[in-house]
């Protein structure tokens, strides 16, 4: 699974592995980050733990563009052995840091995206970068998000166990990254880049309806913490069909993802 100068993976995906749809799925979810223009360049990354206590996951490898990466590129990282930076699959040093904490100290963070999109990056940066319930996207975060203010560098060993650290209340899945960008964890790639996705038109709402200058008209908070619980409740399951339409929609061009 390491990178080839021919742009090509070395090995095809295998398809009759166990993790074989996983990986079509958060390579998939990378290639739609793209789309949406939430990519940072060849930085950033996207995790997924394929071990039952979390702490081996699938991560995107290091200096290969969101649009780029296919299933068979993924590298599959050790949380707990160091060693794994040795190797000629080393994962980027902030992915170790980051997606490596989380995954080690984390179990409720079975997958992890994080990127600096435009509109969560801008609230990341207000000295207040609470969301409120502005609308209907905005309440579905009512109380369950995590705002850090304590920036504290790049996300290498230290600050990823920071960030890992206040992970601690299972109901809050996404986290302001104080002047850095945002974090968002779920169970599933689908659950996570669905919400990862309502998360990020949430903010681009606040900003735009910010930047009217008009006085906002709030949620009230009983009605914020209903709609909340009624995105928790809906019935169906809304992350995976959206997750299945976006990869029908890159089948349907022909692309290599799943390869």
């Amino acid at each position: 699974m390491a990178l080839d100068t021919n742009d090509a993976p070395l090995h095809a995906a295998d398809h009759n592995a166990p993790d074989y749809n996983a990986r079509c799925d958060l390579a998939a979810a990378l290639r739609w980050t793209v789309r949406h223009n939430w990519h940072e360049g060849i930085a950033n990354h996207f995790s997924l733990a394929v071990s039952d206590d979390g702490k081996k996951f699938l991560c995107n490898p290091r200096d290969r563009h969101f649009s780029m990466v296919r299933a068979s590129d993924l590298i599959l990282v050790d949380g707990d052995d160091p060693a794994t930076l040795e190797g000629p699959n080393a994962p980027d040093p902030t992915a170790w840091g980051l997606h490596g904490a989380l995954h080690r100290r984390v179990p409720h963070a079975r997958c992890a995206m994080h990127v600096h999109s435009k509109y969560a990056t801008v609230l990341a940066c207000l000295e207040d970068s609470v969301l409120p319930p502005l609308e209907q996207n905005c309440a579905a975060f009512y109380n369950r998000t995590i705002v850090d203010t304590g920036y504290g560098g790049m996300a290498f060993e230290e600050e990823g166990e920071r960030c890992a650290a206040m992970f601690s209340d299972p109901r809050k899945k996404v986290m302001v990254m104080g002047n850095h960008g945002v974090m968002v964890i779920g169970d599933t790639v689908a659950e996570t880049f669905n919400r990862l996705y309502i998360f990020e038109r949430a903010c681009e709402t606040y900003i735009t309806a910010l930047s009217t200058g008009q006085k906002l008209r709030i949620l009230p908070d009983e009605i914020a913490e209903k709609t909340a619980r009624e995105w928790e409740e809906y019935p169906g399951d809304t992350p995976a069909n959206h997750l299945r339409e976006l990869r029908r929609i890159l089948d349907n061009e022909g692309s290599d993802y799943a390869t």
